[in-house]
């Protein structure tokens, strides 16, 4: 008798590594499931059993001609750490997916995954062969043991108009039954248990062992004899095919429509083996269920310039894998990180496999640039019931353009020509600003908050600018000319009131050069000033401010020219910054 001793004396000392069977996939619609595949064991294995495997097997697949094929996937399982290259039909497989259990840390086992629905569909009724698939260098450890196998099964979902509304669910993983193995199967939703079927697809199953060997559904013992008696549920069979020598391998399938309620929304297996190793690669439920199952897309994204926070998004809901129509007002709801920043609903009520797009315009929270996740969540608000609530979501990761870096440039003081104004040059600031920035950054200066905003009235920096305001703000723009993004930053123009330049002496002679007391900075600047001049002898020749003709070398009654000498001036300038000046100027002919 095999394993017997070895399983019973390690089975407390095991090292178990296996993937907890879980949800992997959901379909709905007119829609219903077959298996088929092959061992590779020449024989059920055993203490005597031939210790030599084949590289290859086929099966054959048969539907009917109006079964239209959705899921194909191939699994495929041995002894050892893994065989993960292999052919169907020859066409090369390698493993999408991998699983792994153990006996002992001696004695590994593998299951692959591989979505073969593309060459299916190709292909469609014909007979498949999985090649290469060779172990011969591995069996030797396990066949004393007894638990040298390998194996390959196709689970082909399918569709059908004629069916009924049906839910399948397909979870996977790999989980030994050491005495009792419990798996929850969640997700589902039954509105009539009517033809309700379980599948399995199990490895390392024996004939020969059946040793409490049963299968329990929601607590109820089930089988399908003569072919998977209550007491030897994996014992080599194709419950689709009725073959009972697919040694060591089981693909079975179970009606359970009276082990399961209308209503539920879990069932739970349990497996019991007193002696036999068995391990769970893939569990399939269909039952009969009309909901919807609500999904959504982000289609685009119009990331605008980093400075414009509205921007165009186009959605699509879903209601694929479903087995009724999702209700319009369905909600849509969508965040910039955990902000919620738009609310839609669905227009219409959206029929199985159908959808409906959407645009809509989202102003992006300022607080959340420059990158943030962009989160769209379908039936969140007032949810409807659905067959799966976990798969609502859809998030895209954004990433605006970041504006350009700019230095702060200082601040420019220059003398008041008039009036509270001045020339500047902006010519160093500019070139300061380009060396200091990114070869695709431009600058632009304006005059004013409102220009700015507006892009107009731009200043030229080749140019000398006059101001307008003492003092005034300048506002520069630094554009990324490859995405538009812009940054800005100020800097202050103000002008002062430098001292005026005084001539030595004037020639009122008329020859019209030279002609008055021209005191240049004085006028419209120093627009309080007064002027003094007084002869050798102290007395006032001329008195003057910005409302007077400048002086042109007559005395007070601008008739008689003064005579050709020496006078004495006082400039008040009444500005807090100076004293008044006092010195002399000469009057020439």
């Amino acid at each position: 008798m095999k394993k017997t001793l070895l399983y019973l004396t390690l089975f407390f000392n095991l090292h178990f590594f296996a993937q907890e069977v879980s949800l992997y996939q959901q379909f709905g619609g007119h829609i219903d499931f077959t298996m088929i595949g092959n061992t590779m064991n020449i024989e059920e294995n055993g203490l005597f059993a031939n210790c030599a495997i084949n590289t290859s097997s086929s099966a054959t697949l048969n539907l009917n001609p109006d079964d239209t094929i959705i899921a194909a996937y191939l699994y495929w399982a041995g002894s050892g750490t893994g065989e993960f290259d292999v052919k169907l039909n020859d066409i090369d497989i390698t493993a999408q997916r991998t699983f792994s259990d153990s006996l002992t840390d001696a004695l590994p086992f593998f299951s692959a995954f591989y979505d073969v629905t593309e060459q299916i569909i190709s292909e469609g009724n014909t007979s498949y062969t999985l090649s290469e698939f060779d172990l011969n260098d591995v069996i030797a450890t396990y066949c004393p043991n007894g638990t040298n196998f390998g194996g390959w099964a196709i689970l082909v979902v399918y569709e059908n108009d004629t069916l009924p509304l049906n839910q399948i669910n397909i979870y996977d993983g790999l989980e030994h039954v050491p005495t009792a193995l419990t798996i929850a199967l969640n997700n589902i939703d039954v509105i009539d248990n009517n033809d309700a079927k379980i599948g399995f697809i199990a490895w390392e199953g024996d004939a020969a062992l059946r040793v409490n060997e049963s299968l329990f559904v929601n607590g109820n013992l089930i089988g399908n004899p003569p072919l998977n008696p209550t007491d030897n549920a994996f014992n080599g069979t194709n419950s689709f095919t009725g073959e009972s020598t697919l040694y060591n391998m089981d693909i079975d399938a179970y009606n359970i429509q009276d082990n399961i309620a209308i209503g539920d929304t879990e069932a739970t297996i349990q497996l019991t083996s007193g002696q036999d190793f068995v391990m769970i690669n893939t569990v399939i439920t269909k039952l009969n269920s009309q909901l919807p199952d609500a999904t959504i897309s982000i289609d685009n994204f119009e990331i605008a310039a980093c400075n414009e926070l509205e921007t165009l998004i186009n959605l699509t809901v879903y209601n694929n894998n479903s087995t009724n129509f999702l209700p319009a007002n369905t909600s849509i709801t969508l965040y910039a990180n955990q902000q919620l920043i738009g609310t839609t609903y669905t227009t219409a009520d959206i029929p199985i496999n159908g959808s409906e797009s959407f645009e809509m315009q989202l102003l992006i929270p300022e607080s959340e640039l420059q990158s943030f996740t962009l989160t769209a969540v379908v039936n969140e608000l007032n949810p409807v019931l659905e067959i799966r609530s976990d798969n609502n979501t859809y998030e895209l990761e954004i990433d605006y353009p970041l504006p350009p870096t700019v230095q702060q440039p200082e601040n420019l003081l220059e003398c008041n020509i008039g009036f509270e104004t001045g020339l500047f040059d902006f010519g160093q600031i500019y070139d300061e600003l380009i060396d200091n920035s990114d070869s695709d950054t431009e600058f632009s200066f304006y005059p004013s908050e409102e220009d700015f905003l507006n892009d107009t009235a731009e200043i030229n920096p080749a140019f000398e600018y006059q101001s307008i305001a003492n003092p005034q703000t300048i506002y520069v723009k630094a554009t990324n000319t490859l995405t538009s993004c812009f940054s800005n930053t100020t800097f202050l123009i103000a002008v002062y009131n430098c001292p005026p330049t005084i001539p030595d002496g004037f020639s009122p002679n008329g020859d019209g050069i030279n002609e008055e007391f021209n005191i240049v900075g004085l006028y419209d600047i120093f627009v309080n000033f007064k002027l003094e001049i007084y002869n050798r002898w102290g007395a006032l020749v001329y008195e003057g401010n910005q409302q007077t003709l400048k002086w042109n070398g007559r005395l007070k009654n601008n008739k008689e020219l003064v005579p050709v000498g020496i006078y004495y001036y006082v400039l008040h300038l009444n500005d807090e910054g100076y004293k008044p000046i006092q010195d002399r100027v000469y009057v020439s002919r």
